[in-house]
């Protein structure tokens, strides 16, 4: 089971109720003064819950309303802890760029393309490979075709997602096309 991070700012009776519970909430608790919480790198992989906004910070559990039933309490960091989990399985890096699985869609700095479901699924197939991925391993296994049908379908959807990807990111080795295969460089 995946641990999660969670840091109590500025409030040491949260921190102290939540810690006589943390059994029952399946994480790491840590307590931080607002000064000292801006201080810890890679503050996207933690949870922050606070009685304030504190900008520049994602990942924010805010409790502006005392009292607060704990059940409530303990729903919301559930929620908010399930929420990131699926935004973070949802992004993928591959080379330059961003794969984002839920909306479908590819960017690199401002220049975003969307992607068709095929697409993704052939960009997540060709990524897991170290050597060229032939045609009818594509069609196989992310058209569910078997290999004796003559048809150009892959070879269609490579041409026209290379293309989407040279028109908005000038990029023409994105995906090769090698005589034994396709393969993401």
């Amino acid at each position: 089971m995946n641990i999660q991070n969670l840091i109590i700012c500025d409030s040491k009776i949260i921190f102290n109720i939540l810690f006589e519970i943390k059994d029952e909430l399946n994480c790491n608790l840590l307590f931080k003064v607002k000064k000292d919480l801006l201080k810890i790198k890679n503050l996207d992989n933690y949870l922050i819950l606070s009685r304030q906004h504190i900008q520049d910070l994602n990942n924010q559990i805010i409790i502006k309303n005392f009292p607060i039933k704990i059940v409530d309490l303990i729903e919301r960091i559930n929620i908010s802890f399930l929420k990131k989990n699926f935004n973070f399985q949802s992004e993928i890096i591959i080379g330059n760029y961003k794969v984002n699985l839920n909306s479908r869609t590819m960017w690199k700095e401002k220049k975003q393309i969307d992607l068709t479901e095929k697409e993704i699924l052939t960009i997540l197939h060709l990524r897991n490979k170290v050597h060229p991925c032939s045609i009818d391993e594509l069609q196989r296994l992310v058209w569910k075709q078997t290999a004796e049908l003559e048809t150009h379908t892959v070879e269609t959807h490579i041409y026209r997602l290379r293309k989407k990807i040279k028109n908005e990111f000038k990029d023409e080795n994105f995906i090769l096309s090698l005589k034994n295969g396709y393969k993401i460089n």
